[in-house]
């Protein structure tokens, strides 16, 4: 396609804004890329040529760190007269981003975790004059330490490298790197005098690493193979390289308080907290101890290990830990609260001067109750304004700023949470992120430094990134019908109105959740264990589904040959059944209440026979939705079948019983190919015959004893020791077609 209709779009995308914030913190002056300007370049010449192959020669790259006065990004594209595109920019961010602004406005072009459409205009399409792209943002932060858990555990160097051009693409320049850590952490725990056990009853399995670092819990999951700890410690090197290669500023792990039992055999006299238990784990696995950061020993250990970071990994300044994440402080006097962020600082500034101490912000939210406006305000004026940025985690829902007076003047960063548990699902925020960073920079003294994404989990919705990505580089929200309908244009290359139109409704209900306070763990019956008390609420009307559903459809034939359309057929299908299953367990549920047997054996033998065995088909044809690829890639990981047994356990537990017992039961539920064949449905289908025979037996249903029956399915599913494909099966147009005409018309007369 050729990039006419980016034309009348180059005005949109000249903007700029001057921001007082960053002149307020002269302390972050320091915070800059660490790669040459030649370097910088040399990583977005290469990221061209891995995106676009022999047309990446088309595009020439220049970066001129002065190009910025005000540590703002920029970059500025015009067309020189053989056809080629001169880019040049502050930074390899910058000019990644201003270069893929011209490939979607101009050339109609997508670049996405569920494929690219990268049908270049031959020769590309002219700038008149120059077009110039810059950021009122200092910042655009990436990842959740939750997301090294959900989604990037088991990568290997290819997929991260993947996921860094994404961020340097979509201008991101702050991300999270917390990969490696446990084997710095275990130099230093050695040279603390604890023995090989000590640590290795500590560390948590691979796929529960993040809370293990938070404290919450430890050992479950484990031990850690020594072979991890080789294998994250070289990706580490390779993701750090890379990222401050585009001229990022990766943010390193610093000491949070966190301690092996160990560490009271070599220092029984320490001042130590023992957390109580954690969402339901008991004491064997939680129940962690937590050094006070005003004991000594505390500044002794989070400086060896500060030193041990800085030694293997460089710096560039800015450090990210959490106290008291989803835990009560032992005391809420304002003077100890601010005496354990001083008692932090200090450890970090002891071993990097220039330390700047990222902190999430999500404690102050989720133990509402505790953080009043004295304890907030205490903890935060702990530190020098100025030298802590702190992450507005879930600000598309519950900002905080707001209340805060701007975190009482430390700088913030505004972001989009998003996702919790990378549950599968279509969703979003998009007027409130549409609308939210920009209260953010205008609110009243506003201490805003920059915005960011934070999801549990990614590789689902990639629309709401890209636009929230972009939003970062506007200085005004975006009209969002508009904006939704090119996204359609450029993600399938194509210009069908009835593609525009299905994303138009989309965006006008799934992914626009306004109701207060509501938070995006798929509820949805499918995925949660079968009970009579079960979530059937929708933040939407389901019939604009159904009719995106049915537009999509209609597309289908002339597009299938479309990564990105294949995709965005399966996920709105996938949906669409995920509605209908909510429907049929009313049935089954009314049907039971009635004490109706033939009703009960039709909507449970539809739902049980039909309806999961085609979702099953469906997301197997799909290499997006595939359990074998997630299993399959943590196996590999593995040096010896005991190490993969070792992976497997973790990788399957993560997505279903969360815990040896089913403590966090489905929290990070998944909607994939071999999961509902084997988890989800066999517990559906012993919920259906549990009713009939209640129902024939003339017995009440008993929840407790259905929860020991179905538990052992769960428990069966983790060990079963089946292999699942890791290649797609079946033709996705016919699956999707058949379950089209099977269950179009029944979704509209459930409306």
């Amino acid at each position: 396609m050729s990039g006419g209709s980016g034309c009348c779009l180059a005005l949109l995308l000249v903007w700029s804004l001057c921001v007082s914030a960053r002149c307020r913190f002269p302390s972050l002056d320091h915070i800059r890329p660490r790669a040459s300007d030649r370097a910088q370049g040399r990583a977005v010449t290469e990221l061209l040529r891995r995106l676009l192959g022999n047309r990446s020669a088309e595009f020439i790259v220049s970066i001129n760190g002065s190009l910025s006065n005000d540590s703002l990004d920029v970059c500025e594209l015009r067309s020189t007269k053989n056809n080629k595109v001169v880019a040049t920019g502050s930074t390899g961010v910058a000019v990644a981003s201003g270069i893929y602004n011209y490939l979607k406005y101009f050339c109609n072009c997508h670049v996405s975790w569920s494929g690219n459409q990268l049908d270049l205009p031959r020769p590309l399409p002219k700038l008149t004059g120059v077009l110039r792209i810059s950021t009122p943002h200092r910042f655009r932060y990436y990842q959740n330490v939750c997301t090294f858990s959900y989604s990037s555990v088991w990568w290997d160097w290819p997929r991260w490298e993947k996921e860094i051009d994404w961020m340097a693409l979509n201008g991101l320049n702050l991300p999270l790197a917390f990969t490696g850590q446990e084997a710095l952490w275990q130099e230093v725990y050695r040279a603390l005098g604890l023995n090989q056990s000590e640590i290795e009853e500590f560390f948590s399995g691979p796929a529960f690493l993040a809370w293990n670092r938070m404290a919450n819990l430890f050992k479950f999951g484990g031990p850690l193979p020594q072979s991890w700890h080789v294998n994250q410690l070289y990706l580490q090197f390779k993701i750090l390289e890379r990222m401050r290669s585009f001229g990022m500023i990766p943010v390193l792990p610093a000491f949070s308080g966190n301690i092996p039992k160990g560490v009271l055999r070599l220092y029984p006299e320490a001042r130590v907290t023992r957390l109580g238990p954690w969402s339901h784990f008991n004491c064997s696995y939680s129940c962690s101890l937590v050094l006070d950061p005003q004991d000594p020993l505390f500044h002794h250990i989070g400086s060896l290990y500060l030193s041990q970071v800085l030694k293997q990994f460089g710096t560039d300044h800015i450090y990210s830990t959490d106290t008291f994440n989803e835990m009560t402080p032992p005391s809420s006097d304002p003077a100890y609260l601010s005496a354990v962020s001083r008692s932090v600082f200090a450890s970090m500034t002891a071993v990097d001067p220039q330390a700047v101490w990222l902190m999430q912000g999500w404690l102050f939210f989720s133990d509402a109750a505790f953080w009043k406006p004295a304890q907030i305000q205490a903890l935060l004026h702990g530190v020098p304004l100025g030298r802590m940025i702190v992450l507005d985690l879930f600000a598309e829902t519950e900002p905080i700023f707001s209340y805060t007076e701007s975190f009482y003047g430390q700088p913030f960063i505004w972001c989009m949470l998003q996702n919790f548990g990378g549950n599968s699902g279509l969703f979003g925020t998009v007027e409130s992120i549409n609308s939210g960073p920009f209260k953010a920079l205008h609110f009243p003294n506003s201490t805003l430094v920059g915005i960011g994404m934070t999801p549990e989990g990614i590789e689902q919705n990639p629309v709401t990134y890209e636009l929230m990505s972009e939003l970062a580089w506007r200085k005004e929200p975006v009209n969002l019908a508009k904006w939704v309908s090119l996204y359609a244009i450029r993600r399938y290359g194509n210009t069908q109105e009835s593609l525009t139109a299905a994303w138009r409704l989309l965006f006008a209900s799934i992914y626009n959740c306004s109701d207060p306070h509501y938070r995006n763990h798929n509820h949805s019956p499918l995925v949660r264990r079968p009970s009579f008390h079960m979530n059937t609420g929708l933040w939407y009307d389901p019939a604009d589904l159904y009719k995106a559903w049915k537009l999509i459809m209609d597309a289908a034939p002339s597009l299938m040959s479309k990564e990105t359309f294949r995709y965005d057929l399966v996920d709105v299908t996938r949906e669409v059944l995920q509605v209908l299953t909510t429907s049929f367990y009313r049935d089954i549920a009314d049907a039971f209440k009635k004490q109706n047997l033939s009703e009960l054996l039709t909507a449970g033998g539809v739902l049980v026979y039909d309806l999961l065995p085609e979702l099953n088909r469906l997301l197997s044809s799909n290499r997006n939705f595939l359990l074998g690829t997630w299993l399959e890639r943590a196996r590999s990981l593995a040096v010896d079948d005991k190490e993969a047994q070792l992976y497997d356990m973790n990788a399957r537990n993560q997505i279903t019983l969360w815990g040896p017992s089913g403590e966090i039961l489905d929290y990070a539920s998944k909607e994939w190919g071999g999961l509902i064949e084997d988890y989800y449905a066999q517990r559906w289908g012993l919920f259906v015959q549990t009713l009939v025979e209640c129902l024939n037996s003339g017995q009440p249903f008993k929840q407790a004893a259905f929860n020991q029956a179905v538990f052992q399915i769960e428990k069966g599913f983790i060990y079963n020791g089946r292999k699942y494909p890791t290649k797609p099966q079946g033709d996705t147009y016919e699956i999707a077609y058949r379950i089209f005409l099977k269950y179009f018309p029944q979704a509209l007369n459930r409306l």
